[in-house]
């Protein structure tokens, strides 16, 4: 086994999951459950395992934290700021896709909760979601 010197980042992959609901964009967010940032929303995602690649990841997560499968999911990009995670250096991959409708999410796994909200009117997020949901939506 290869030993390196060298600090190696966390892997995590986020989604982006949208759906048209009364006339508006709703984006689905879930409520942490467990520090950090405990209480706050933030998109469905979590850390990668070693045998996934990071679109497995996102469906993954997604579906352990929401009770939602995806369909089609676009890779839309990368977010790597050195302090993103104060648990550590962590980037991640993040995967945009949208619903025909808005199914009803069950929460489970990481979430305390999970809901579809209104894309103009995001509660305050963890970790950079915001910066991410904006970059990604044009929603800032």
């Amino acid at each position: 086994m290869y030993s390196y010197k060298y600090p190696r980042p966390s892997l995590t992959a986020d989604s982006i999951v949208l759906c048209e609901k009364e006339g508006n964009t709703h984006i689905l967010l879930i409520q942490r459950a467990h520090e950090p940032f405990r209480g706050k929303w933030a998109l469905p995602g979590g850390f990668m395992e070693i045998n996934e690649r990071l679109e497995q990841t996102a469906r993954r997560e997604l579906l352990e934290e929401t009770g939602i499968r995806a369909g089609e999911m676009k890779f839309s990009g990368i977010f790597d700021t050195p302090d993103r995670d104060p648990r550590g250096r962590t980037v991640t991959a993040v995967y945009l896709t949208y619903l025909n409708q808005c199914d009803e999410p069950q929460a489970g796994d990481d979430a305390g909760n999970a809901r579809w909200f209104p894309l103009d009117k995001l509660p305050e997020l963890a970790f950079d979601h915001k910066e991410i949901v904006g970059t990604l939506t044009g929603k800032r």
